[in-house]
């Protein structure tokens, strides 16, 4: 009742107390207000422009307020305002070309934030191009512009989205989502591009990123050829290949040279079928020349765990030698990418050795303080028991380990002397019982009602 009296009293506020609200919250947050009464939708009606083929001539479908705002697109988004607003956008970009659809969103503290939706029609054919952005020294329309969010980008809106880029000379974050017919990017960032995400793009073939304070590289999709030139403050990197891989042939070198761009990331989360699909193809993660000694924190998920994944995750720890936090995820939500037979005749030793040798040359990783490992079904047991085994063999300062089962149930592993490995057992049945390779105690694996992190 009393959350009802302050959505209404909220609602009863004058508009321009409103609009002052939603330019004070992140631009996806303040179109969500949308849903919360007639007041609040009413600030988002949007204005409807259309563009002939001589800009100069522009029909519009506004107020007459509205109307004195209208202005050859590039203007129109580019002035500044204090309020979030709403566009909905027809363009003749050519007489032989059908019209170019899309709405913007502009908003943020200060429009900082422009969000572009060229509207894609479900099962249309998107034509394949290329994608460029390359600020142009002196033009900086969109001053003001720190976020832009670009989806559903075709062909037809090629050139506008590259025109757009070029004048947000202050950019700090740039977004790609959903671009179908996008075959490459091709990024050459000012000094203030900071984050850099692109999520699904199906087509895409190759990214190339050369931004000289880019902290953040976020990808979802199938893996394309990736190349980072001139990115030495990167740090925190998602390679999210739950699509598998996307090109004809998988090249090792270009996967190395990747991660060698990545060699000073402090955050990293990966798909795990990648490092297998390179052990497997010969790579020795201890013969290669470069290492990931700046890495705080791994994130490794897969549809399953299998031998295999499971020792190429511990080959690439020996990577890792400062490494304070792991988390090991199987999402059933995921497809299994299969690993294919390479025709190689020296392979990672660990996929070939047997667990006890691969245990007893395991390294020490002398600042691991915290694994969680989640969503291992009854089926993986085994290879819970195993991969634990391992890592706690490795783990010479852990403090915490957490397993999370499907459910979302979590028990922790507890250090237990020896000496009260019956008392214990009498106290909690459901406890289990671990090696170790000390005399004195052994690990436990017991129910938890705390708390627990998650991915």
């Amino acid at each position: 009742m009393e959350e009802e009296r302050i959505e209404t009293t909220m609602s009863n506020l004058p508009p321009e107390i409103l609009r002052q609200i939603v330019s004070l919250i992140p631009l996806k947050e303040a179109v969500r207000t949308s849903t919360l009464s007639t007041s609040w939708k009413g600030l988002w009606t949007p204005f409807q422009v259309k563009f002939n083929s001589d800009p100069n001539q522009i029909t519009s479908h506004t107020d007459d307020e509205a109307s004195k705002k209208i202005n050859p697109i590039v203007g129109l988004l580019s002035k500044s305002s204090s309020s979030p607003e709403l566009w909905r956008f027809s363009l003749q970009m050519e007489k032989t070309q059908k019209p170019l659809f899309f709405s913007a969103a502009k908003g943020g503290g200060g429009g900082e934030e422009l969000h572009l939706d060229f509207l894609a029609k479900k099962n249309e054919v998107q034509s394949n191009f290329n994608l460029v952005f390359d600020p142009t020294p002196g033009i900086s329309n969109f001053s003001s512009i720190k976020t832009l969010h670009l989806v559903s980008v075709n062909t037809i809106a090629e050139d506008l989205v590259s025109t757009l880029f070029s004048s947000c000379r202050f950019l700090e974050r740039l977004k790609l989502e959903k671009c179908s017919g996008i075959q490459s990017i091709d990024i050459k960032a000012s000094d203030s591009l900071k984050s850099f995400q692109v999520v699904v793009c199906e087509e895409l073939e190759s990214i190339a990123i050369s931004a000289p304070n880019l902290k953040s590289l976020w990808y979802r999709g199938a893996l394309p050829l990736i190349q980072i030139n001139g990115c030495p403050n990167l740090v925190d990197v998602v390679l999210d290949l739950r699509e598998g891989f996307g090109r004809s042939e998988f090249d090792c070198e270009d996967v190395l040279n990747l991660l060698s761009s990545l060699k000073d990331a402090e955050i990293l989360k990966i798909s795990g079928w990648l490092l297998e699909w390179l052990c497997a193809a010969g790579v020795v993660f201890e013969r290669l020349q470069f290492r990931f000694n700046k890495l705080k924190e791994l994130s490794w998920f897969d549809a399953l765990m299998n031998q295999r994944k499971r020792d190429s995750l511990a080959c690439f720890l020996h990577m890792s030698p400062h490494l304070e936090i792991l988390f090991v995820k199987i999402d059933q939500n995921l497809s299994s990418i299969p690993c294919p037979y390479f025709h190689q005749y020296w392979h990672e030793p660990h996929l070939w050795m047997d667990y006890e040798t691969v245990m007893s040359q395991a390294c020490q990783l002398q600042h691991l303080k915290l694994i969680q490992l989640e969503g291992f079904t009854n089926e993986e047991d085994d290879q819970l028991m195993m991969l634990m085994n391992l890592l706690l063999r490795q783990s010479v300062a852990l403090k915490s380990m957490t397993v999370i089962s499907p459910e979302k149930e979590s028990r922790r592993v507890t250090k237990i002397p020896k000496s009260q490995l019956k008392q214990t057992s009498a106290c909690n049945p459901k406890r289990t019982v671990i090696s170790s390779p000390n005399e004195d105690y052994c690990f436990g694996l017991i129910e938890d009602g705390n708390n627990f992190l998650r991915l």
